[in-house]
Order: C-alpha cells, then structure tokens, then sequence
C-alpha cells in the first residue's frame, strides 16, 4: 500500500469529469454517487484529511467490486486501483481487528510509516458476517484445504443432494455466503485430486525457445485442474519448458484485493522464493487475478507498516513482477508455432476485469483465438461490464454480485454463441451459475484450453 503522501497525489489526478460513472458497474446498479469511483475518491480524500472511517464510508468501499474499468474509461490516468487498496486496508483494520496502524510494529523499520498515521475505528462487522471472512481466508488461499472442503460435495452431486439443498433457502438463511457457494459450485462431478497432479517438468517440444514457471492457482488447481493441464501442454507445444513447482500455495491475490496486506504479504514473499528458486526466464500466469496481483508485488512489498522494507523485499518483488505474463500475453510476445487445427465452433469471448482493465490484455486472447481456423468469435454486448465474480465478491456481496451476473448471463445468451471462453476461473464459476439460475447451459472453456484442443487437433468435445 502506497504512502500518505502518494494516495494524495493520485487522488489529486481525479477531475471530477464523471467519466468513471457509467463503466462502474456498482453505479449501474444503484445510481449512488458514493457508489461509483468518484465519490469513493472523494471519501479517501476525507479520510486522508482526518476524517473517521465511517460505518457508511466502508460500505460503500466493500460494495466496490475492484473491476477497475473505471481505470479504463478514465481519460485522466487516476490510478484507482491504489486508492481503492488503501480504502480497503483502512476499513479491514478498523471493522475486523478493531485497531489502527498508528506505530510500526515490533521489527519493522521505522521508515516504513502507515498509509495514514490514524485511522478512528469503524462499527465492527457483524458476526455472521466476521465468520463468513474468517471461513473464506481460512479455506480458498489453500488447495489442500479447499480440495478436503469440497470432498463432501462430490458426495451430494453424488447422490443430488446439492440440487436439492441449493434449492432450498436454508444455505442462505444460515449465511448469505454459504448459499452464494452453493449456488456457484460447477455443475457436474468435480474433478479428482489425482487430475491436479502435474509433473514438475514438462518438456518442450522440438526447439526449446524459454523456459518458464507455471503457477497453478487455488481456486483453479482444484476446480479447474483441467486448465493447467492445457496451459502446460500449450506452452510445450510452443518450445517452452515448463516448470511447475511442488506444492505450490496462495499468490496472494484474493486477500490484497480485500484488504488483507499483511496475509496478502506473507503470500506474495512464498510465491517470490519459490519461483526464485525455479529459475525461469518468465511466469506465465492462467488466472486474470492472479496475474495483476503479482504484477503488483512491487507495490505490495515496497516498505508500509506491513513490509520489511529493509529485507530487500521491494527489489525482489520488482524482479518476479517483471518475469509475471498472461498465457496469452506470453504466447503473443513469443510468437505463436505450434500449428493450429480447425476447431468449427463459434465462440464468445469474455474479457475478465483483471485481464482487461487491470492489466489492459484484450488483444493477445483475441488474435490467438480467431487464428484457429473455423473457429468463429463473436463478442459479447456490453463486455467491458463485471459479471460479479471479482475474486470473493460474489460470496461476500452476493445479492449486487447476482444482479450482476444475471445481467452478464443476458449478454451471453444475446451473443448466441453455444461456447464462452474466459481467462478466469472466477469468472467462469460466475456466469455458469447465472445461466443456470435462468435454466440455460452454455459450455464455458479457458483460453487455454481451446488452444490445447486446436494444437492437438482435438474434435470440439461442447
């Protein structure tokens, strides 16, 4: 999280112009000016002044899903995405813990001062909502852990269990956040833990042109396992040896982008020394989250309250930013080689907000897909929008989360494409889950995979 002084300086770029209004998709909804990127700008400026984080204020900062299209259709250059982290460290710290940053902590340097010096506590949150947070950090940052968590749900697709709880409100009256889980389970037997397991090494095949660390994810080793096992194959098949590091944990994404920098810290330091020690010329990364947070460690780790400045952190955090790439990004830079076999399908393609806005890769996934030939892309009305997923959004605000992605699910079915692709395994979960509130199915597939079949010449299997 940057300075006092910095927040205040990107703050400044906003000119008031409303530009942001109409891309936000939490003003979409609700036409509330502290709901969009302007008026929360304008509550950082108040807080940064002095004022308390309100119980009102972190509200409406929880209510931003962090898809940063406002960066996007802002013709300032505000940063957004640095003051709406900032806004979320304040309110985590003032709503769970109850406490402030006012000193650095016992063996931080003593240049590594707080966002800001003093931040008054807000209303803590309420129980059921503390132990819906608690379950979710608990569980999602850590495959092993998810994996043995949706053990019992293979068992309830088993026997339709789960259709019959999930159409029950009980999930929901006991917690908003549980009923949004069920709701979003992929459809259909979850995959083995044996389909995860990949070979530390995979080859390249014919010239080696890179050799590259893979990083398998949490939500996508163990729902998607599928995914990274096309990644890897691809990426093979374009010259690359590829490097999967054991027992891979948490990038820290999905506890930055909710305001938990010291957990999202001690995750970024992992991922850092375990590629380190891997040796690779670059990371290619499946997961749009994933992917912008650990372009982002720099920032992460660049000395506040929470780093060790002084351990060097910065540097080597610079240094893994810069190896980071999309698949489609890598494979863009590269240049693609494997050859491509017909694939006759027409397919939609959804821009994941980490990928597009927060990264600005909207291009390299396109040229690769219409380079398959007979394969048709159509584009989606409105694609810019958020479908709601936004890492744990639509488990922690699950009602705006669902209007979302009701409205994303339309965009879909207007394409008429009987295939979606997407970069995201958050995402996909998202949209599967709308067009089956609305009784439609429409396959959903990674990137990744839809390269895989081309290259092996794989009939379209939807």
């Amino acid at each position: 999280m940057q300075d006092e002084n910095t927040l205040r300086e990107v703050a400044k770029d906003c000119v008031h112009c409303g530009f942001c209004l109409p891309a936000c998709p939490t003003y979409q909804l609700w036409a509330e000016e502290m709901d969009s990127p302007r008026g929360r700008i304008y509550l950082v400026n108040q807080i940064l002044d002095g004022a308390p984080v309100s119980d009102s204020a972190a509200e409406h900062f929880d209510r931003c899903l962090g898809c940063m299209a406002c960066m996007t259709a802002c013709p300032s250059g505000v940063q957004y995405d640095q003051l709406i982290e900032a806004a979320r460290v304040w309110t985590e710290e003032a709503r769970s813990s109850g406490s402030v940053a006012a000193e650095p902590s016992a063996g931080a340097t003593r240049d590594a001062e707080p966002a800001v010096p003093s931040v008054p506590t807000a209303g803590r949150r309420a129980l059921r909502d503390r132990a819906a947070r608690a379950a979710i950090f608990a569980l999602f940052p850590y495959p092993r852990r998810l994996r043995a968590a949706v053990a019992p749900l293979r068992v309830a697709q088993r026997t339709g269990l789960d259709r019959r709880v999930a159409r029950s409100s009980l999930p929901g009256r006991v917690s908003p956040a549980l009923g949004a889980a069920l709701r979003l389970a992929p459809d259909g037997p979850l995959p083995a833990a044996a389909a995860s397991r990949l070979p530390s090494r995979v080859p390249a095949l014919g010239t080696r042109r890179a050799v590259v660390g893979m990083l398998t994810g949490c939500v996508q080793s163990v729902f998607f396992p599928q995914v990274n096992a096309s990644t890897a194959r691809v990426l093979a098949a374009e010259g690359c040896d590829v490097i999967i590091p054991r027992n891979q944990g948490c990038c820290g994404a999905l506890s930055s982008h909710s305001g938990r920098a010291a957990e999202a810290e001690a995750f970024a330091k992992q991922t850092i020394t375990m590629f380190e020690q891997a040796g690779v010329d670059a990371i290619v990364v499946n997961s749009a989250g994933c992917g912008s947070a650990m372009k982002e460690y720099e920032r992460l780790l660049g000395g506040t309250a929470h780093s060790d400045a002084g351990a060097g952190w910065a540097e080597r955090a610079a240094e893994m930013s810069a190896k980071v790439r999309d698949l489609a990004e890598f494979i863009a830079e590269i240049g693609p080689v494997a050859r491509r076999h017909p694939l006759p399908v027409t397919a939609a393609y959804h821009d994941a907000c980490h990928l597009a806005h927060a990264q600005q890769i909207t291009r390299q996934p396109r040229e690769l897909l219409r380079a398959i030939p007979e394969l048709d892309l159509v584009e989606l009305p409105d694609a810019g929008t958020c479908c709601g997923s936004a890492g744990v959004y639509n488990l922690l605000q699950p009602e705006a989360a669902s209007e979302l992605g009701d409205r994303k699910a339309e965009s879909v079915l207007k394409a008429g494409a009987p295939l979606l692709i997407s970069a995201n395994p958050g995402c996909s979960l998202q949209i599967a889950a709308a067009l089956a509130a609305r009784g439609e199915h429409i396959a959903v597939a990674h990137t990744a995979e839809i390269l895989d079949m081309s290259i092996r010449g794989l009939p379209v299997r939807w």
